[in-house]
Order: C-alpha cells, then sequence, then structure tokens
C-alpha cells in the first residue's frame, strides 16, 4: 500500500511539472514571494559576537567554533549523481505526510562546485534577484539550488558570500551557520570570526551564510545553534517557529568520504515538506556529518541542466492557480571541473578539470612551455611549438648544421652550387672549389688564371694556358677545352693573318710615296743647284764685262740712229741701208771664222 501511494506521488508530481512547462509559453508569470521563510524580522543574524558563541558552545568542542574536513578529490566521473526521493514522514498521530525531494551527491567539490551571485558577477553589487535557472545557464551548471538569505524588499545579499574565490560580501563577524571551501579543499561548517573569512594563509575558494547548524561531527546541532544564532523575532513568528514549522527547506553538507551532499525538499508552509529536526535527522540517516540550513520557504528551486525540476510553492502573477519559482540571491552550483584558470592559460582545453594543453606547452595550467632553455643551445630559442632554430641549424635542439646540399630556415632551402663547391648553410651563398669562379660556381676558370676564386696568373712560357686547379703547365685540356682553344686559335689565326697583310699593304702606300717624295725633292735641289750655277757663272761674266779688253759690240746712241732715218726718207723716199745698231766687231768675225 505504501508503495502504491509513493507512486502516485510521483506521477500526480510529474503531471503537475509538465503542466508548469507547458503553461510557460502562454503566460508570463512573476513569483507573488508569499511563501516567506525568514529567520530575522529586521536584520539577518544575531547581535552576539563570535566570542559569545565560542564561550557558550559545549565544552567537548574547546575554542573551536567550526569543524573541518577533507573533501573528496574524486576526478572519474559522473561529477555528480542526483536521486529523487519520497519519503512518509510519519507523524505521532500515525497520520502519513509526504515529502518528495532530492538528494545531489557532488564528488570533488573544491572542483566541481561554485557559489554563484544573482545573475553572474557583480549581482550582489546590484542587489540583483534571478531566477536560479538563469543564474545556473551562466555557468552550465549541472544541478543548482538556491543557497544564501537575501533581504526581501532590497534584494540585498545577506551573510558572508565568496565565489570562485572573489569576497563578494562581508557580514562582519555576524554569527550564522557558514559553509565553505578553503583552497587546499578542506571544507567548513560552523561559526567563523571575521578573521576565519578574511584568512589568506589557506583562503575561501566559495563560502556562504545559512541559519542554523542542523548537524555537527554526526549529531544534531540544533539546540546548540539556536542559543548561538537566535535574539530576534523573524518575519513569520519566532525563532522556535522558524525551526518546527514543515516548509519546503535546502540544506548542504559532507559525508565521510568528503562528498558534498546537497538537500532540497518541496513543500509549502504549515502545509507540507519538513522542519529542520526531520532534515538534520534525515541526513543524519544518510550518513551526513555535518550539515547547515540554507534558504527555504518559496526559495527553495532545484535545477538540473538549467531546467526548473521541482515543485515551487510561491502562487503566480497574475493567476494564482499556477505555482512559479521565486528569484533569488546566491545560487549553490555543481558544474563540470573547474580547471585554474577555467581557460587554461589561453594554452589548453579543460577537460573534467584537467587542463589538456596545446602541443609545446605543459603544467597543470598549461602555463609552462615544454621547452625550456637552455633546450635549444645557442642556436635557437625555445617556442611552443620546440626549438625555433636559427637558420642552418636544425634537430630537436638546433645542434645539427643542415645537411650537405641545404641551407637557411629549417634547411628546407636546396643549394645551386655546382662544380663540387660547397653551400653556406645559413645564406646559401656558394665557396667555390680551386678552378671555378661565378655566383654558383658555374665558370671554369678564364684561361691563364688558376686556383681560389681564379686570381692566380699562369707562368708558362709564351703565355700558354695552364691547369686551372693547380697552375700547372703541363696540361691535358678536356676534349671540351681543345676544342674551344682549336676554334680559338684558328679564329686568332685568321686574325692576325688578316691583320699581317693589311699592314703590309699599309706599309708598301707608305714607301712609295716616300720615294716618289724623296725624288720630288731631289729633283727640286737638282734644279735649284743648276740654277745656282749658272746664277755664278752669269754674276761672274757680268762682273769681267765692266772693264773689257776689246768691245765685242759697237754702241751707236739712239739720236744718230733716229737721224740717219730721218734723212733717209728726205731724199726722195728713198730709203737708205743703215748700220745695225749692234755690229760686230771685227774681232767678233774673227773669232766666228
Amino acid at each position: 500500500m505504501a508503495r502504491f501511494s509513493q507512486s502516485i506521488r510521483l506521477i500526480s508530481l510529474l503531471l503537475i511539472r509538465i503542466g508548469v512547462c507547458l503553461s510557460g509559453s502562454k503566460y508570463t508569470r512573476n513569483s507573488l514571494d508569499d511563501d516567506l521563510l525568514l529567520p530575522y524580522a529586521v536584520s539577518h543574524g544575531p547581535s552576539h559576537s563570535h566570542r559569545h558563541v565560542r564561550d557558550c558552545q559545549p565544552v567537548v568542542h574547546g575554542n573551536v567554533t567550526h569543524e573541518t574536513w577533507p573533501a573528496n578529490d574524486h576526478t572519474g566521473s559522473p561529477v555528480a549523481e542526483s536521486k529523487i526521493f519520497v519519503s512518509d514522514m510519519l507523524q505521532g498521530d500515525r497520520k502519513h505526510r509526504w515529502a518528495t525531494g532530492h538528494i545531489t551527491v557532488v564528488h570533488n567539490p573544491l572542483r566541481t562546485l561554485s557559489i554563484l551571485e544573482p545573475g553572474g558577477p557583480g549581482g550582489c553589487d546590484r542587489a540583483y534577484r534571478e531566477l536560479v535557472e538563469n543564474t545556473a545557464k551562466i555557468k552550465k551548471c549541472l544541478f543548482a539550488q538556491n543557497a544564501g538569505y537575501f533581504n526581501t524588499h532590497s534584494g540585498e545579499c545577506l551573510g558572508n558570500v565568496i565565489s570562485d574565490g572573489k569576497l563578494v560580501k562581508d557580514s562582519h563577524g555576524i554569527q550564522n551557520a557558514q559553509f565553505g571551501i578553503r583552497r587546499d579543499g578542506t571544507l567548513v561548517f560552523g561559526y567563523l570570526s571575521e578573521e576565519d573569512v578574511l584568512d589568506q594563509v589557506n583562503p575561501f575558494v566559495q563560502l556562504v551564510s545559512g541559519v542554523v547548524w542542523l548537524l555537527r561531527a554526526g549529531k544534531v546541532y540544533i539546540n546548540e545553534s539556536m542559543a548561538a544564532e537566535c535574539d530576534k523575532t523573524e518575519e513569520t513568528g519566532s525563532f522556535q517557529r522558524f525551526v518546527d514549522v514543515v516548509s519546503a527547506r535546502t540544506a548542504i553538507g559532507h559525508d565521510a568520504e568528503g562528498n558534498l551532499i546537497l538537500f532540497h525538499i518541496d513543500g509549502k508552509t504549515d502545509q507540507r515538506g519538513m522542519n529542520l529536526w526531520e532534515v538534520a535527522n534525515f541526513l543524519k540517516d544518510e550518513g551526513v556529518v555535518n550539515a547547515i540550513n540554507l534558504d527555504g520557504g518559496g526559495s527553495a528551486t532545484y535545477v538540473v541542466n538549467g531546467a526548473l525540476a521541482n515543485y515551487p510553492s510561491d502562487e503566480c502573477v497574475p493567476r494564482q492557480m499556477w505555482r512559479c519559482p521565486r528569484p533569488v540571491s546566491t545560487v549553490v552550483c555543481v558544474h563540470e571541473p573547474a580547471c585554474e584558470p577555467e581557460d587554461c592559460s589561453g594554452h589548453g582545453t579543460c577537460v573534467d578539470g584537467q587542463c589538456v594543453c596545446q602541443d609545446g606547452w605543459s603544467g597543470t595550467a598549461c602555463d609552462r612551455l615544454t621547452c625550456q632553455s637552455p633546450a635549444c643551445g645557442g642556436h635557437g630559442l625555445c617556442t611552443q611549438y620546440g626549438c625555433a632554430c636559427d637558420a642552418g641549424w636544425t634537430g630537436s635542439n638546433c645542434s645539427q648544421v643542415c645537411a650537405a646540399g641545404f641551407y637557411g630556415d629549417g634547411c628546407n632551402q636546396t643549394c645551386t652550387c655546382a662544380n663540387g663547391g660547397s653551400c653556406d648553410p645559413v645564406h646559401g651563398s656558394c665557396t667555390c672549389l680551386p678552378g671555378f669562379h661565378g655566383n654558383f660556381c658555374e665558370l671554369e676558370c678564364p684561361l691563364g688564371f688558376y686556383g681560389l676564386n681564379c686570381l692566380q696568373q699562369c707562368d708558362c712560357e709564351d703565355m700558354c694556358p695552364c691547369d686551372s686547379v693547380t697552375g700547372s703547365c703541363n696540361i691535358t685540356f678536356s676534349a671540351e677545352r681543345n676544342n674551344t682553344l682549336h676554334r680559338a686559335g684558328h679564329c686568332l689565326a685568321k686574325q692576325m693573318w688578316r691583320e699581317w697583310k693589311q699592314e703590309e699593304i699599309a706599309q708598301k702606300q707608305k714607301s712609295y710615296l716616300r720615294e716618289q717624295t724623296w725624288l720630288i725633292i731631289s729633283a727640286v735641289l737638282a734644279t735649284l743647284l743648276l740654277a745656282s750655277v749658272s746664277g755664278n757663272l752669269i754674276q761672274k761674266y757680268s762682273k769681267s764685262g765692266a772693264h773689257p779688253s776689246h768691245k765685242d759690240y759697237s754702241y751707236v746712241p739712239l739720236g744718230d740712229m733716229t737721224r740717219s732715218t730721218g734723212r733717209g726718207r728726205g731724199q726722195g723716199g728713198r730709203t737708205q741701208p743703215v748700220k745695225p745698231v749692234f755690229q760686230q766687231d771685227e774681232s767678233d768675225s774673227q773669232d766666228s771664222s
């Protein structure tokens, strides 16, 4: 009969949830905040000090006001396990009161659990409230439930809040039950001084305040907790009523293995759910060692993979026939294991809380190069891809020179040196063997030169060529070189013959002209000589005629010749012979005869 009733309750609960989901597309609903379950009326927390709490606690605990436990560091799958329970809370009058809720076991809570601000980082600073569903989606929570208390009028986050290592809210020592995780994975439950909260030796990475320490070291601790925390009335009645009333509840604790236990139960104040005594005993029966109570009533919300998974107790606006989840403050989020840092320093991927590093990076945070100096020696630099070798060097540690025939970065360029020339491994420039030159050693030394870079001149007789390598004059050229020399010699001989003939013709032309010139000069000189001799003779004879020994000719004055001519014409016109002007003397006649 009990099992049948349990089945009916489960089916009814599922139908209600389906109705809530289907109605979401038709109506925009908001919570009325009608199911309030607050421990304090005016301000949150008692006014007395941490010392008061320490002094009034049982002697068995000494001066220690909180309990610690090492967290489970299990890194496998699954991250967490959630179970739905339906319990028959049999009352003293033998009446059955069914309670439904969720128990979630979280492995490795240091890596998989976070306290989130409403709506994400900065939500508490803005006194913001947000649905657990929406806050959970930001962190991609696998499971999430509401956590700390808040001011129902202003939205202010109450108590201490540390989210992923960031101090969001400091309560300045208000003594309410606390849950936290320190950096080394230690789970902390109980009352903390302000010095405890702000400790930097082993700081808190997650911290949230609840009200009422339910279990301490495996025992129900509600009475002691009421003495420590109660000094004011709450909005819905006395602190005792807050503890005793049945309602929707949430709690957080741990088991002996260091697994974190999230507890949620549906209900409605004064109608269904559990009181804190029932919650404490339920958790104790489940093996929980330490646990504190978190916000409940209409705030109690449980979300799986971003979707609402419980039956809220607040009525909706505008239709009170539906039930709506309440926008709340902080959220307990169970997520895939977080890496530190979450982006693995930008050099890896976070998988199940472990950074899977990219090639060339190592370390838990992928923040260290696999290659570390001086791994690359003096010929390379360490990078994420290993050693980046200088040009001309290769190998995992840049200790090898490029293989023959290759050069440059990565030794991936091919040398082009001919005739056995060697290639510089850095720049690829060629160093030629003796007898060759050129940028690529492609040229043999020109005739008449030999040796390195063809800088030495041959010293052979008749300026004959020598061996281009050794400079030896006793050489035998290759067929190609012989053919070249033969063609060059033939060409040179023809040119020399042609030039000789041209010079010979030019010499002949120059000799003929010179001989003719000399003939002309000789003739002129002979003529001049004869003229000179003749002139001398004439001069000589002229000088001898000025004092003659006898007269060769007779001198007749011109006037006599004229008179004689005139007389002849006067005598009858007859002309008389006249004596010649120049008349040969007798001596001349005689000489001539």
